[in-house]
């Protein structure tokens, strides 16, 4: 699960290199796992300004199963999702196909509000709210990575790779420690160097707390998926996951969620109070 929301912040966007045509991608080497992993990186931090340019929509499902695999409850929630000095916002505007009253919705632009200042003031690249992140050159030296090769992936070249987290690595925090227990595949888009497609699963439980939170099943999985968008960023597409867990030493958690993002257009953000944060479309000429 951490590794899902790493990859999802850190690879979001990136710089088209020089085309390659199909004969010379075959025959050129395949460029070390780390090297590539760090070009990643570099073209986030040369773009992060144009990734504030834009607004999209994220409509996320989460089913909730039954120990059966019966159906026992479904739930959505639409989002609407930009940018503040390099942090993500998002800002709910419907919940179950309806949008929010005007008491919620009051409440979620006072929260949004006050996360936007606090965007702002928080230096760029560091995570908000407390939550952790670990970096790609410190999360390669807890996992194995193996078997680099090329394959078409939706009409574009990647390279991708398999990864296995190192069950004996030296690990602190949650994300690390989540980290070292996934395994999975990695596509990196060949040429414009963005994490395409990513598949990974829990190779043992994870424990929260020492289980007193949560305990985390073996073999909870995970899917992450992102595209171009007008030919200068890629965004999100798709995310889903299902997840086995135990909560609070009782309650025991079988969920399926799905996440669709869309919708992405241009926008300028209204600050001027530091407090504003209304969404505006560009206008096309």
């Amino acid at each position: 699960m951490a590794l899902v929301l790493i990859l999802a912040t850190v690879p979001a966007f990136g710089q088209s290199s020089p085309a390659k045509t199909e004969a010379s991608a075959d025959t050129e080497a395949i460029p070390g796992i780390r090297a590539l992993m760090a070009e990643v990186v570099d073209h986030q931090k040369q773009l992060e300004k144009i990734r504030e340019n834009y607004t999209y929509r994220s409509f996320f499902t989460d089913e909730e199963m039954d120990s059966n695999g019966q159906l026992k409850k479904t739930e959505t929630e639409e989002r609407e999702v930009f940018f503040v000095n390099t942090h993500r916002v998002e800002r709910t505007v419907k919940k179950n196909g309806k949008p929010l009253d005007d008491h919620d919705r009051q409440k979620e632009q006072d929260r949004v509000n006050k996360l936007v200042e606090k965007a702002q003031n928080t230096p760029a690249g560091q995570p908000l709210d407390g939550q952790e992140t670990v970096s790609i050159t410190h999360l390669l030296d807890i996992m194995d990575e193996t078997n680099p090769r090329r394959a078409m992936f939706r009409g574009r070249s990647t390279i991708l790779f398999d990864f296995a987290g190192k069950h004996d690595a030296k690990t602190h925090g949650v994300a690390e420690d989540a980290s070292k227990k996934l395994a999975g595949t990695l596509w990196v888009d060949e040429k414009d160097r963005q994490v395409a497609h990513m598949e990974a699963h829990f190779t043992d439980n994870f424990h929260v707390a020492g289980g007193l939170v949560a305990n985390v099943q073996k073999g909870s999985s995970f899917v992450f998926d992102q595209a171009p968008v007008n030919g200068e960023i890629w965004f999100p597409t798709f995310a889903e996951g299902r997840v086995e867990a135990r909560v609070l030493l009782f309650k025991g958690m079988h969920e399926h969620f799905t996440e669709k993002d869309s919708d992405y257009e241009r926008f300028t953000v209204d600050t001027e109070t530091g407090k504003a944060a209304a969404v505006v479309p560009d206008v096309k000429k």
